[in-house]
C-alpha cells in the first residue's frame, strides 16, 4: 500500500479531525506513530456510531485483526490533521476491510491505513458475518 489512498468514486466518506495534544509529541518533536493508530481506532469507532443504530451497537462490537499503516509526513505541534475514513465495498464474512487517510493542514499525506475489522456478536463474543444491511449504512 505504497500509493497515496483515495475514496472510490461516490463511496461514503467519514471525515474527522485531530489536533495533537502536548502528550502525543514525541523526542523528535512530531506526532509519534502510535497516536495516528489511537487516532484511526477513533475514525472507525466514531464512523460506526454515526452510522449504525443504536440496536445494532448495542448487539455488534468490532476488533481489529490487522493495522497496515503508511506514515510519510510529520505532524508537528499546533497543527490540525484531516482524516477521512470509508470502508471496503464487500465484507469477507465478519471481516471487513476500512481505510482511512490522515492529511496536515497543507493537504499532504501525513499517514494512510488499511485496516481489517472483524465483527462480533457481543454476548457470545464469536464472530459473526457482516450483514448487507450494515454494509449499506456504510456505502
Amino acid at each position: 500500500m505504497s500509493r497515496p489512498i483515495e475514496p472510490p468514486p461516490g463511496r461514503q466518506v467519514f471525515t474527522g479531525q485531530f489536533t495533537p495534544a502536548a502528550s502525543d509529541i514525541d523526542d523528535n518533536g512530531h506526532v509519534n506513530n502510535v497516536v495516528y493508530v489511537r487516532w484511526i481506532q477513533d475514525m472507525a469507532i466514531s464512523h460506526w456510531r454515526s452510522r449504525q443504530p443504536a440496536e445494532d451497537q448495542a448487539r455488534w462490537a468490532w476488533i481489529v485483526l490487522r493495522h497496515e499503516i503508511d506514515y510519510r509526513r510529520a505532524l508537528m505541534p499546533g497543527e490540525t490533521a484531516t482524516a477521512r475514513t470509508w470502508v471496503a465495498e464487500t465484507p469477507d464474512g465478519p471481516r471487513f476491510d476500512r481505510f482511512v487517510r490522515i492529511d496536515g493542514p497543507d493537504g499532504a499525506m501525513c499517514a494512510q491505513a488499511r485496516t481489517v475489522w472483524c465483527l462480533i456478536d457481543q454476548a457470545s463474543g464469536r464472530p459473526k458475518r457482516v450483514s448487507q444491511n450494515i454494509v449499506d449504512r456504510f456505502l
